[in-house]
C-alpha cells in the first residue's frame, strides 16, 4: 500500500501503528521519538472524511463491532491512496495519548476520476481489548476522539492532518428493561411499573446500572397505534426504575431512555397489563 510509505515520510521516520497495525488497539504510539504532526508536501488535498457512515459507535462489553473511515482526497496527479486512525487524548504523542483505533487491512479506493479518490478503511473495535476504560467513552470536545487522516499522490505528494473532528461519538451501549405487575389487576388498582437503566462499563466489562437519569413511562391503550408519555422517572442508585400508576384499560407499558453524550437512546419492550 503505497500510502504507507508516503505517510511514513511525514515526519522523518513517522512509524506511526495506524497505518501497519494488525488490529485495533488502544496503546501508545509506535515510536514515540517521532511526534506525529500536520503536514504538507506537493498538492495532495483533503476534502472530505466521514467516519461510520456520520452514525454514533456504540459499543457494548463483548461484541465486535466494525465501522469505516473514508476519507477523499485529491491531486493532480491522481490519488495513490488514502487512510485515517481515531485517537483519544489530548496531544497526539506517546505522553498524552490513552487510546488508539487503528485500520485492520488496506485501503479500499474508488476513484471517481483522474485527479479524485475515496479511500475506505476497516477499524475493529473489541471492547476486551480496545477500550481498557470508561474515559474512553468521552464526546469529542475536550480530550475526547480526533481523526488523523493522511493522503498521498501518485508524485509522492502528501497530506496528513491529525485532530480532525470525526462528527461521531463512542458510546457506552445500554439496556432498558420494564415490567408492570400485578397481571391481572382490578380497574382502579394501583400498578407497579418496575424496571432497569443499565449500560456497558469498559472498565468491568460489564452492564452497570446508569444513576440519576430520567427516564419516561409511556403507555399504549389497547388497539392504539401510538404510546402517550405518562411520567418521568429517574433511575436509582443502581439503575433501578419504579413507580405506581392506576390501573385503567388493558394496554402496554414501556420505558424510554433519550440518551446522553456518552449513552445511546434506548427504548425497553413493551409489557402488556390486563385490567379487569
Amino acid at each position: 500500500m503505497r500510502i504507507r510509505a508516503t505517510v511514513a515520510a511525514v515526519s522523518g521516520a513517522l512509524a506511526l501503528s495506524a497505518f501497519v497495525a494488525p488490529s485495533a488497539q488502544a496503546a501508545p504510539l509506535a515510536d514515540p521519538g517521532f511526534p506525529l504532526k500536520d503536514a504538507q508536501q506537493g498538492d495532495t488535498k483533503i476534502t472530505k472524511f466521514v467516519v461510520n457512515g456520520g452514525k454514533d459507535l456504540v459499543v457494548g462489553t463483548t461484541a465486535k463491532k466494525k465501522f469505516t473511515i473514508a476519507v477523499t482526497a485529491t491531486d493532480p496527479k491522481g490519488v495513490a491512496g488514502a487512510g485515517g486512525l481515531l485517537w483519544h487524548g489530548e496531544k497526539l504523542n506517546e505522553r498524552y495519548v490513552d487510546g488508539m483505533l487503528t485500520p485492520v487491512d488496506d485501503e479500499k479506493c474508488t476513484h471517481a476520476n483522474e485527479t479524485t479518490a475515496t479511500c475506505t478503511v476497516t477499524i475493529t473495535v473489541n471492547p476486551k481489548a480496545s477500550l481498557e476504560n470508561n474515559g474512553l467513552g468521552n464526546h469529542l470536545a475536550g480530550g475526547g476522539w480526533k481523526l488523523l487522516a493522511a493522503a498521498g499522490g501518485n508524485d509522492d505528494d502528501y497530506v496528513v492532518q491529525t485532530a480532525l473532528k470525526p462528527g461521531i461519538r463512542l458510546q457506552r451501549a445500554a439496556k432498558l428493561t420494564v415490567n408492570a405487575s400485578p397481571e391481572p389487576v382490578k380497574k382502579g388498582k394501583a400498578i407497579t411499573v418496575a424496571g432497569a437503566l443499565t449500560r456497558a462499563n469498559w472498565d468491568t466489562k460489564k452492564y452497570a446500572g446508569y444513576t440519576q437519569q430520567p427516564v419516561q413511562l409511556q403507555f399504549k391503550k389497547k388497539g392504539a397505534s401510538a404510546y402517550t408519555t405518562v411520567k418521568t422517572v429517574k433511575s436509582g442508585s443502581k439503575g433501578e426504575l419504579k413507580t405506581t400508576v392506576k390501573a385503567s384499560v388493558d394496554g402496554t407499558f414501556r420505558y424510554v431512555f433519550a440518551g446522553t453524550s456518552t449513552t445511546p437512546a434506548v427504548t425497553s419492550a413493551g409489557d402488556a397489563i390486563d385490567v379487569r
